[in-house]
């Protein structure tokens, strides 16, 4: 027929809503590849996520994704998972699959996949600030990706132990704890140093994670998951320590590739996205 008027529907699930940008790259590469398919932006409660996952089933959506505070509770509403969403115990992609809603992580995937562009996580040492959903994902999947040895550092003991274990135990990798309880240097055999925290997120735009800044050598890689601003003032520490980089916007972009191909089959152009979000003056 030379019309359809009956789009493809995705989106997101999160709350609060308002700041996440995914949105624009998301809708730039539907429409740069001429698929006609949206993306809705949506504000959902914790109390209201069982309906919401249920209104997206009823009215035939494609897949949604979760966002900050819904990627572990959704996990009930839905029919399965995949390997790695299913070590990590959290996604923040949910692809239909028939009549079955299936998560996905792409948090971590995406992550690897910009990090690749700069380096090759196999056989690497790896320093792994934070614990929270986006380290875990992060670390998973680096150590699905050929990391010899990941070092978790936080401030809560409990959870980076918890995170530790996991890789330790889940995956090829080996991994442990490091106690973050003043300003952490970081060992000299370190290949990547990976910041999965907020510090520096929007409004934070100054803020500076607690890192001896003198331990960050040359002939290590810097990457911070920082999206907006996408370039912290740890990335721009690294680069004047003579760092190779890879910042958040990367990540986002990624996460956000892999997602629409599992939705849609199609591989977007990340140029694109990203350019989307460069537009937006992040």
């Amino acid at each position: 027929m030379p019309h359809d008027f009956l789009a493809e529907i995705t989106g997101s699930f999160a709350m609060p809503a308002g700041e996440n940008p995914t949105v624009a790259m998301i809708e730039a590469a539907y429409q740069h590849h001429g698929l006609n398919w949206r993306y809705i932006n949506l504000e959902v409660s914790p109390e209201n996520l069982k309906d919401a996952v249920a209104g997206a089933r009823a009215m035939g959506w494609a897949g949604f994704n979760c966002s900050i505070p819904h990627k572990v509770a959704v996990i009930e509403h839905l029919d399965g998972l995949g390997e790695s969403a299913e070590i990590i115990g959290a996604v923040n992609t949910i692809v239909r699959r028939g009549d079955r809603l299936i998560g996905e992580n792409t948090d971590g995937k995406g992550f690897v996949k910009a990090l690749r562009d700069v380096i090759d996580p196999k056989g690497k040492k790896v320093v792994l600030f934070g614990a929270g959903g986006a380290a875990r994902a992060v670390g998973v999947e680096v150590a699905l990706a050929g990391a010899a040895h990941i070092t978790i550092v936080n401030r809560n003991r409990e959870r980076g132990e918890t995170v530790a274990r996991l890789i330790d135990e889940k995956t090829p990798a080996a991994a442990v704890f490091a106690a973050w309880e003043n300003t952490f240097a970081i060992p000299e055999e370190t290949d990547i140093v990976i910041h999965a925290t907020s510090v520096g997120l929007y409004p934070d735009i100054d803020g500076l994670p607690d890192i001896d800044l003198k331990t960050l050598l040359p002939a290590m890689v810097v990457a911070d998951g920082i999206h907006n601003p996408p370039r912290t003032r740890l990335i721009r520490a690294a680069e004047a320590a003579g760092c190779k980089t890879a910042d958040g916007l990367g990540m986002l972009v990624n996460q956000g590739v892999i997602g629409i191909k599992y939705w849609t089959g199609v591989d977007v152009d990340a140029y694109v996205m990203r350019q989307a979000l460069i537009d937006l003056n992040l």
